[in-house]
């Protein structure tokens, strides 16, 4: 069996941000009179939002992510509110909070406020409640950059528990968006491509990515993409499995490409680097060590576990 045979798609546990457990329930959104009373139920769980940060509870040395109506309140009073879904039938929503209060909540002794990144590197968290806590990230992330309406550029207003935006002026609707990235491997037999952003910590190589553009496939971004940063043309793409990835809102689409060119020519305002490595070198990279000191990305990112699946299949 080849890279390009019998694949199915693979998803794991160890996807930052990729295993949701809440129940969306999209059709309580819109019933104002349900999410006044959910947000009142004794049941019902909050995440707090700092300036694109959470703000965690830090009590007898543990964190927590989820707040109590009444331990909420007591940090801060909601700038938004946003509904997130049921967990078990426990309402759980997102709270945005006055960016402002940044430091002032830092310097508290009960809170945390760590990064969404290190809460998943970390793992201080189940998958499901980061997924969550990504997700209302993202979503606050959105209505800060469209708070006004892009049709005439009149003040829009949150609706919808905070999954739209309507303006007044002109009756326009605008809708969350994200934004599809593809992820891949190049692959020529036993050897696959992986390159170097100059922003990359020293040693770190990972798989080659961009946005898709408007009109274009999944394969035909796949191609584009690895073309324009190293020269490299491809054929057959393999679609592998998906990612949400909140910094700010994209879902990352991990692919592998069959090479059909060998000979890199490296876009200088993408990449510092790129070359092939052999399959062996991607089992010494995802063990630690490989002999020139060269890293993979971290467990929680998608292009971990396509280098993983790459060198685990012959």
């Amino acid at each position: 069996m080849t890279l390009f045979e019998g694949i199915s798609e693979t998803a794991s546990a160890d996807l930052g941000f990729a295993t949701a457990s809440l129940d969306r329930a999209g059709w309580r959104r819109d019933d104002d009179r349900w999410q006044s009373m959910a947000q009142d139920d004794p049941l019902a769980r909050f995440i707090l939002i700092c300036n694109d940060t959470p703000v965690l509870q830090f009590e007898g040395g543990k964190l927590d992510a989820l707040f109590t109506l009444a331990r909420s309140r007591n940090v801060a009073p909601a700038r938004q509110v946003l509904f997130l879904g049921l967990e078990r039938e426990a309402p759980v929503f997102g709270i945005h909070l006055d960016p402002q209060l940044f430091d002032d909540l830092k310097a508290r002794t009960d809170l945390k406020l760590i990064d969404m990144r290190s809460i998943v590197m970390q793992d201080l968290f189940s998958a499901g409640t980061a997924n969550a806590i990504g997700t209302a990230k993202a979503m606050f992330m959105w209505h800060k950059r469209h708070s006004f309406c892009s049709h005439c550029g009149q003040p829009s207003k949150a609706v919808s528990a905070g999954w739209k935006r309507h303006c007044e002026a002109c009756k326009s609707e605008h809708f969350p968006r994200t934004d599809p990235v593809v992820i891949m491997l190049a692959v020529d037999g036993d050897k696959c491509l992986m390159g170097r952003s100059p922003h990359f910590p020293e040693g770190r190589y990972s798989c080659l990515a961009g946005f898709m553009e408007p009109g274009e496939t999944i394969e035909q971004a796949t191609r584009r993409e690895i073309f324009e940063e190293t020269g490299i043309r491809t054929g057959r793409v393999r679609y592998l499995t998906a990612q949400p990835w909140p910094f700010p809102s994209s879902l990352m689409i991990g692919c592998f490409a069959e090479a059909t060119s060998t000979e890199i020519t490296i876009d200088a305002a993408e990449l510092a680097d790129a070359r092939w490595f052999s399959r062996d070198e991607i089992r010494l990279i995802l063990r630690g060590e490989h002999p020139k000191g060269i890293t993979a990305p971290p467990e929680m990112a998608i292009a971990h576990h396509i280098m993983r699946l790459y060198a685990e299949t012959a």
